[in-house]
Formats: structure tokens, sequence, C-alpha cells
């Protein structure tokens, strides 16, 4: 596996996201605009859900290693733009102060469970990254002005993505099947599945089982981000082998 991004780079990119999230906010022509890639929601409640998310792992993290996370009333987001505005930028304040507190590698409760992403504040901001910056893009989608996530967290989101998203030790209900995802910027994943779970690793020439169902998919960092999270549909990538992989991983709800 290839290094991930350092905690700092991660708070830094976490900024410079919800800086360009606010941006696009900002330009919306109202707070009414829906938003497409997130049909039911308009640009109002995209804030206020990245933002209640913020202020919940703020909590999360502050309260170190635990079984749940700690209770907490849903905040309130105010309905005139310039205030919402400063309401989010101060919900992002809280989860960055929260995370520099914490350092990387204190325990915390986290969604995911055995995954082969740590339970803790490290990939709390690794995976809050994401969060935002796909969300930054769901914005910009709204105002007709949606750019490309910035290479190093596009590389580091399809990463992310299937390590804390995607791996598990769920059976796989189906045949034993692998999957690769192929960055034109010249990195690859390689995703098992079996009745182990799912698993993840760099793809190794003559490694993969003839007896397992194949597909992989290739496109942009960028692409493959937008892809795992629903924003663009499959025949957006170049694909090869057998779709029907992708259909079962998409419907696929790993339950504990």
């Amino acid at each position: 596996m290839e290094k991930t991004l350092e905690f700092a780079d991660l708070l830094r990119l976490m900024d410079e996201r919800s800086a360009a999230f606010r941006a696009a906010v900002a330009a919306a022509p109202s707070l009414d605009v829906r938003v497409p890639t997130c049909p039911e929601w308009t640009v109002f409640d995209l804030v206020q859900h990245l933002g209640e998310g913020r202020r919940r792992w703020a909590a999360i993290v502050a309260a170190g290693p635990a079984d749940a996370p700690p209770a907490m009333s849903a905040p309130v987001a105010p309905r005139e733009r310039e205030a919402l505005l400063a309401w989010f930028a101060a919900s992002t304040g809280e989860l960055l102060d929260a995370l520099r507190e914490a350092g990387p590698d204190r325990g915390c409760w986290t969604w995911w469970g055995p995954s082969q992403s740590p339970r803790t504040t490290g990939a709390v901001a690794r995976h809050q990254l994401q969060q935002v910056a796909v969300h930054t893009y769901d914005a910009q989608v709204a105002v007709g002005a949606p750019q490309p996530l910035p290479d190093e967290v596009a590389l580091d989101g399809v990463d992310e993505f299937v390590t804390t998203c995607v791996a598990t030790t769920v059976p796989w209900p189906h045949k034993p099947a692998v999957i690769d995802y192929h960055a034109t910027e010249g990195r690859s994943w390689r995703l098992w599945f079996s009745a182990d779970g799912a698993r993840t690793a760099t793809p190794v020439a003559g490694d993969r089982p003839e007896s397992a169902a194949y597909a992989s998919a290739r496109g942009t960092a960028h692409e493959l981000v937008m892809f795992c999270y629903g924003r663009i549909p499959m025949d957006s990538l170049r694909l090869d082998g057998d779709r029907r992989v992708f259909d079962q991983l998409i419907a696929w709800e790993p339950e504990e």
C-alpha cells in the first residue's frame, strides 16, 4: 500500500475544502436551490447536514475511546446566508480544534467496525476530509460550477473508501470476486470478496484466482471517488470484466 496523507495534511485539506464549500454556498442564487447529486436536499439542507456532522464528530473525538457516540442535541442552523456561513465555519473550527487537541492516534468511537481502518482520530480525520470534499462537489454542482477534487484528496479518497467503507469481515454472499480500481494518475487498488468478507490490497500480477468473478474500473481518481459515493453512474468509467460484480457490490449492505 502507498503511504496515506499525513495528519497535518488531512487537517489542512479539510480546512481548504471547507473554504471551497463556503464559497460555493455563497455563490448560490438561493439557499433553496436543489442539489442534483442529493436530490432530496436544498443547499440549506446540505450546509445543515455537513455542519451538524462537523459538530457531532468534534464531540466524538473529544470524548475519546467509547462504545457509543456521546449524546448531543441537534444544533440549529440559522436560515440567513451570512449567519449560516459563519455557523458552518465555526462548525469546521470545532472539528479541527478537537482533532488537533487529540492528535492522530487517540482511540474514539467510529461507525465502522472490523475494517482495514483503525478506530482512531486519525482515521476519523481521513474520512471527514472525504465527507467535506464530496459535499463540496455537491454544492458546486448545485451552482453550476463543479470542480474535480484536488489530486491528493481524490487519490487518498479512493484508498480511504475501500479500506473504511468496503473492507469488512462480514461474509460476501456471492461467488468469490475480485474488483480492481485503476486511477489514470497511476495508482491501483484491488478488492477481494469471499466468505471471509472483503479486504483490499495493491494488485499483484498473477495473484488473482481464475475461479473468482472479475471486474475492473478505470478513470481519474476524482471519477473513482464520485462513483464510489454514487455521484456519477458506472458507465462514466471504463469497465472491463463482469459488471455484475459491481451491481452486487452496490447492492450489498453488510451487517455486523
